[in-house]
């Protein structure tokens, strides 16, 4: 590793939560002649990359920051350097360096240093508010910052998966959310599709995401996850309230993929090219009635196969009075095969925008999962 990179991490690893940007701009300056140095994080919506500091928000897709966005690979244009920001599969954004420095592998070393900056701003942003205020087009309501806040991230990517989501309407959510952990071998995905207004709706999924949790954490199955979710539920609102959830465990060796639907979002698989519907064994949503006796499935996932969860926010999207419906929704995942997935689920929601000629005015929620296969 060479010096710069060395000193930019310890720079970072020092720095003032709300001064990683100024510390790490000197840091350039001194190592690699830079004169500008520009943080871009993606916003609520994946919709613009919007400058920790002044300046305009970058919109247009064929921008060089929007590339290296897309692409995750630096691009250098007009003399500038645009390098991802991204840890573990989560992208958070672009940094602008210029000039470039010539030398041989520069441009690596600083695709290093961007990478440090975003494994440091995600250690920060618990202390800080700086890197979320500055990654929002406009205020977000109470119940969207809660649900945000539920959030492990909106992307992850390891060898043997490749995992992304994301809620609409970004800045209004209410309702759905997602949930996920991996341990290596096994990777555990929730989806909920929540109900009711406001900040009310933002609490029910807040009780069911910290229930499952706790249930997952304590080494529980999904059966039983999904039990102890159904009865914290139950025992606050008596069966007046309750939600419904997708729970999901995939074997990370042998793609065995286990589902508890509890009410759930559709799932979806997309395999060679082909859609289908999984054929889920309908059951009561979470805190419906006190004790519901939860039943697991078993599917077996083929290497590459994607999956898709959505809500019916999604199917249910309504412009010029038609519904989006599961035909429109099979024929775009059919072209999403190439797509990486977080592009694949920021493809789709920019088509529902399309067709609604807006915002979404219903929660909706989209999840993708790829397995890949057992890596060695």
């Amino acid at each position: 590793m060479s010096e710069p990179v060395n000193r930019a991490r310890h720079v970072l690893n020092e720095a003032p939560a709300d001064l990683l940007l100024d510390r790490i701009a000197d840091v350039l300056a001194a190592g690699y002649g830079t004169t500008r140095v520009e943080l871009l994080q993606v916003d609520y919506r994946l919709a613009a990359l919007l400058p920790l500091l002044g300046d305009e928000p970058v919109t247009a897709p064929g921008h060089p920051a929007w590339r290296c966005f897309d692409h995750q690979t630096p691009i250098v244009a007009d003399d500038t350097g645009y390098l991802p920001v991204s840890m573990r599969g989560e992208r958070r954004g672009v940094l602008v360096v210029a000039p470039v420095p010539t030398r041989p592998g520069a441009l690596d070393e600083l695709t290093e240093i961007a990478t440090a900056l975003a494994h440091e701003i995600a250690a920060v942003t618990e202390g800080t508010d700086v890197y979320r205020m500055a990654s929002r087009s406009r205020r977000l309501t109470l119940a969207a910052e809660m649900q945000w806040e539920l959030l492990p991230g909106r992307s992850r990517t390891r060898p043997s998966f490749r995992l992304a989501g994301q809620l609409e309407p970004a800045y209004a959510v209410r309702g759905d959310s997602f949930d996920w952990s991996d341990d290596g071998t096994r990777v555990w995905l929730s989806t909920i599709n929540g109900t009711g207004e406001g900040v009310a709706a933002a609490m029910l999924t807040s009780l069911a995401t910290h229930a499952l949790r706790n249930a997952r954490r304590s080494g529980l199955g999904l059966a039983d996850q999904a039990a102890l979710a159904d009865q914290a539920v139950y025992d606050l609102h008596r069966g007046d309230r309750h939600i419904a959830a997708l729970l999901m465990e995939l074997d990370l060796r042998s793609g065995r993929l286990t589902v508890v639907d509890a009410g759930s979002p559709r799932l979806v698989l997309l395999r060679d090219g082909d859609v289908r519907e999984l054929p889920l064994e309908a059951q009561f949503p979470l805190g419906m009635f006190e004790a519901t006796d939860y039943q697991e499935q078993c599917f077996e996932l083929c290497r590459d196969d994607r999956l898709f969860v959505v809500s019916d926010g999604v199917i249910d999207a309504t412009g010029q009075s038609v519904r989006y419906g599961e035909s429109a929704l099979d024929r775009f995942l059919r072209r999403t095969g190439p797509m990486e997935p977080l592009d694949a689920v920021r493809s789709l929601i920019g088509d529902l925008r399309a067709f609604v000629a807006g915002d979404l005015i219903d929660d909706a929620v989209v999840v993708c999962l790829d397995w890949t296969g057992p890596q060695d």
